[in-house]
């Protein structure tokens, strides 16, 4: 069964970085294409970000394109969101998730994927 478990959420200031983790376990995490999705309260789950497990080439929101930038380190089943020049409309939940293995679609809709983590908090003051 696969399982995520993110990490690296906090409470920063607007222009901060931050980094955020997802260890993924139960699976081959090289054949897995990754997701990172957010939640601000009362709004609905949106797409971030995502990599994808054979080319590894990536796909952003506008919102956050030229600023956030997803990777993905196999050899330690794991997949990142580096966050900078973050914004107080950055604050949400943080959700990294995946679809099917060996998935080939687009991958920014949310209705595409069926494993997902906890969720991490990220809060930005201005």
């Amino acid at each position: 069964q696969v399982q995520l478990v993110e990490a690296g959420g906090g409470l920063v200031q607007a222009g901060a970085s931050l980094r955020l983790t997802c260890v993924f376990s139960g699976g081959s995490f090289s054949r897995y294409t990754m997701g990172w999705f957010r939640q601000a309260p009362g709004k609905e789950r949106e797409f971030v970000a995502r990599i994808r497990w054979a080319s590894g080439d990536t796909s952003y929101a506008d919102s956050v394109k030229g600023r956030f930038t997803i990777s993905r380190d196999n050899a330690k089943n794991a997949v990142y969101l580096q966050m900078n020049s973050l914004k107080p409309e950055d604050t949400a939940v943080y959700y990294c998730a995946a679809p099917n293995n060996g998935y080939v679609g687009l991958g920014v809709r949310s209705d595409v994927y069926i494993y997902w983590g906890q969720g991490t908090q990220v809060t930005v003051s201005s």
